[in-house]
């Protein structure tokens, strides 16, 4: 530990707004989805022409085809068609939700500042060092999820950090966003990215 610093108020310091970080989220979730999915109704499938059967006379149930949803082999009812997903979510409102994550996360203690990632060239091995130097890699213990805010020209830390997997994950400045801070333990940024 080196020390502390300063962190803007209107950043890091406001009451979380839990609504509007949920719709937020939602909206970003959603928007991930690819909504491909697709079925056949019964005028889609093939075949189905042809009544099986006179309508009367038969001591059946009346069929007008064999394409109907009850019948095996039959169109899908009321089954998934191709949509989109995307919400319209206002700035003000994403702006508002990243605020909130992250103040929520600082009002914990888990918004941490590094001084210099110290990195003359790329080394997995050299960024698995780094955490356990942070206290992020401890035995016997939960690894905690950990976001890195990284700048664009801070290539040698992003190349020590990638291969981490599932436990770090790294954004960019500009791609900071709500859902990324809350679904990780902990956010680190550099003096220069904060």
């Amino acid at each position: 530990s080196a020390g502390s610093v300063d962190a803007p108020d209107e950043m890091f310091g406001i009451e979380p707004n839990i609504p509007v970080m949920h719709q937020v989220v939602n909206a970003q979730l959603a928007h991930r989805r690819s909504g491909t999915h697709s079925t056949k109704t019964r005028a889609e499938v093939a075949g189905g022409g042809a009544k099986p059967w006179r309508q009367k006379g038969t001591g059946r149930a009346r069929q007008g085809s064999i394409r109907a949803p009850q019948w095996r082999g039959g169109g899908i009812a009321h089954g998934p068609k191709p949509r989109d997903y995307t919400q319209r979510t206002p700035k003000k409102m994403v702006r508002l939700a990243l605020r909130s994550a992250l103040s929520d996360r600082a009002s914990e203690g888990r918004v941490k500042v590094v001084d210099d990632w110290g990195f003359s060239e790329p080394k997995t091995k050299q960024g698995i060092t780094v955490l356990e130097q942070l206290g992020l890699r401890t035995k016997g213990e939960r690894v905690p999820r950990v976001l890195l805010v990284l700048d664009r020209n801070e290539d040698a830390a992003w190349k020590s950090f990638r291969n981490l997997g599932k436990y770090v994950q790294i954004v960019l400045l500009e791609e900071l966003n709500a859902y990324d801070v809350l679904v990780n333990d902990y956010v680190f940024y550099s003096k220069a990215t904060l």
